[in-house]
């Protein structure tokens, strides 16, 4: 056994002496650049072989960044290990990223757990930019197909608000876990939106399965990976990440090929045409390219991923959003005042909210951007990466280099908004407020630009009318006699920006005229 340690001790030494001498070489190709005149943006001095990880402290990276950017500057270069990091800070740099660099900078920086044996073939979220992306992100959400779907988006919140019901009446006045309904919720709204089926339909074995082994994937993908900073580790992947994550995808991936092969069974057979449905694998399946800037078709492999990362991205960034958004209101209670008044007065107590009442509902919508205000899902949105060299407000932004935008630190930037940490969506009921459209650069929960998060048409139209459906059908009290003063509002980082201690709150279901 004591052989074994000094083995392991050996090899550990070398690997960190290789990962030493790799970045010692990559900060002279910096410092080469710098001799000619192209300088990096500041910022705190690293160490060997971490880099700055370790001045960063306990608490989640985007507070930690915004930290370190009030001492260097808006723009400013860390080193995650060997990975060099620029971290872009206030509206101003992000309108010049955005506006003057947006070709250069449309890269994406993939991860060790986002890695498979397949590359990123047909990847909406780690593919690079190009006519392939272009055109995937493009067919997926029209408007008209969005339209189209508005009954289910519908059907899908009114069984979230029949499971709440149902889970009051067991549960009594004990609470129930309010994020947990929002992503059963989500999950199913997804598989609806791609297969037309409820996956978590009691029946549905392969829905349950398929519901496990994507959860187990968000899971693996939030955590910290070493092998992430240190590229030499990332063969032996110390930490099982990468590992777990594609085992899980692969079983996630044999179960969405179930249903693939399904659909196009029906579809050679002629069964689809009777059913008349139009859903987004239908879409995919349908698609036929030019075969040269385009493919011909999409491969089952490719159909395959982006089913899979709808999931993934969609379930979760959904769950976060509602999640705070109903911890905020819960938080200020003359808030939750307001916005239930409005809701009341606008429907009947015995009509239920629809899509196309959101119009008529400026405070919910208000609501909703505050709540991205302050806890946008992706305090970075998904990391950039510069495919060239360019110049950047006087700073040289090697190739390859991660760029994150910290769009937390922008959302509470004190120079931009008045009482930042406020939750006040008043600000956004003034004229010519900022909306999260990708023009207003002191406002983007959902980036800017080409990598601009394709699902935000999706994401405008559910999240309103979820949170709408729940505060109109019930009232609301937190659990266990909490007041409001009194609850835990820290955040924790996973894929998402999620509460730290999830939300437990009581509903009671309001009564309705005539019923």
């Amino acid at each position: 056994m004591e052989y074994y340690y000094e083995d392991l001790g050996l090899i550990l030494a070398i690997l960190l002496w290789i990962a030493w001498v790799i970045m010692i070489r990559r900060r002279r190709g910096h410092l080469r650049l710098e001799e000619k005149g192209d300088r990096l943006p500041p910022g705190p001095r690293s160490w060997p072989v971490v880099g700055n990880i370790f001045q960063l402290g306990s608490a989640p990276p985007h507070e930690s960044f915004a930290k370190l950017a009030r001492q260097h500057g808006p723009i400013m270069t860390l080193w995650l290990g060997s990975m060099s990091t620029v971290v872009i800070s206030s509206k101003e740099v992000a309108r010049d990223m955005f506006k003057n660099h947006d070709v250069v900078l449309a890269g994406r920086k993939i991860y060790e757990a986002m890695k498979g044996d397949y590359g990123n073939e047909g990847s909406l979220i780690t593919a690079q930019y190009g006519s392939h992306w272009r055109m995937s992100t493009a067919e997926f959400f029209l408007s008209s197909r969005l339209e189209a779907m508005r009954g289910v988006r519908g059907r899908c919140i009114d069984e979230m608000v029949h499971f709440i019901e149902d889970a009051t009446a067991a549960s009594g006045t004990k609470g129930i876990d309010v994020g947990r309904f929002f992503f059963l919720m989500a999950f199913n709204l997804i598989g609806n939106l791609m297969f037309s089926k409820d996956l978590l339909d009691p029946k549905s074995e392969r829905g349950a399965k398929f519901f496990f082994h994507a959860g187990k994937v968000m899971e693996f993908v939030g955590k910290p990976n070493v092998a992430d900073f240190l590229p030499i580790l990332r063969w032996l992947d110390p930490q099982g990440i990468r590992r777990k994550t594609q085992f899980h995808v692969e079983l996630a991936f044999k179960i969405a090929g179930g249903f693939i092969a399904e659909r196009m069974e029906s579809m050679e057979n002629g069964r689809n045409e009777e059913i008349k449905r139009k859903d987004y694998l239908d879409a995919l399946l349908e698609f036929r390219g030019d075969g040269l800037e385009e493919p011909l078709r999409f491969s089952s492999r490719t159909i395959n991923v982006v089913v899979f990362e709808m999931f993934i991205a969609g379930t979760d960034t959904t769950t976060s959003t509602l999640e705070w958004a109903m911890a905020e209101l819960l938080h200020n209670p003359e808030t939750l005042k307001k916005v239930q008044a409005e809701l009341r007065i606008t429907i009947a107590p015995n009509k239920k909210l629809e899509e196309k009442d959101i119009e008529n509902l400026p405070y919910l919508k208000a609501v909703i951007k505050e709540t991205l205000r302050l806890h946008p899902p992706l305090p970075f949105l998904f990391p950039h990466m510069s495919m060239g060299t360019c110049n950047m407000l006087g700073y040289s932004i090697p190739k390859e280099t991660q760029i994150l935008v910290n769009v937390w630190a922008i959302g509470r930037d004190p120079k931009t908004w008045e009482e930042p940490l406020v939750f006040k969506p008043e600000r956004f009921l003034e004229p010519n407020s900022a909306d999260f459209k990708g023009h207003h650069f002191e406002f983007i929960p959902f980036g800017s630009g080409r990598r601009m998060c394709p699902a935000m048409p999706l994401a405008s139209r559910v999240l309103p009318l979820a949170l709408g459906s729940l505060l109109h059908s019930f009232d609301w009290a937190l659990a266990d006699g909490l007041k409001p003063e009194e609850m835990d509002m820290a955040e924790r980082m996973g894929i998402t920006l999620r509460k730290a201690v999830p939300l437990k709150a009581v509903p009671y279901k309001r009564r309705r005229v005539g019923i």
